[in-house]
């Protein structure tokens, strides 16, 4: 569904709103979906589930941060 290499999640707005935004988009979304390090356990299993809410799959705590990345 209009996702490919080079653009990644961005496909999904096609040729709209111009390369420098999706190129912006794309590196946002890259970081808030990859899984980030606790900072209770230190171990790798963070997860947003909303803006600026985080929980971690290993320990199941839930803290606040950022609202596309815990933060330091």
């Amino acid at each position: 569904m209009g996702r490919t290499k080079k653009v990644g999640s961005t496909g999904r707005y096609g040729v709209r709103y111009g390369l420098k935004l999706r190129k912006k988009t794309l590196e946002v979304e890259s970081k808030q979906k990859k899984k980030h390090i606790c900072p209770f356990c230190k171990k790798t299993g963070v997860k947003r589930i909303a803006a600026g809410i985080w929980e971690c799959n290993k320990c199941m705590n839930k803290f606040t941060g950022k609202a596309y990345f815990p933060g330091d």
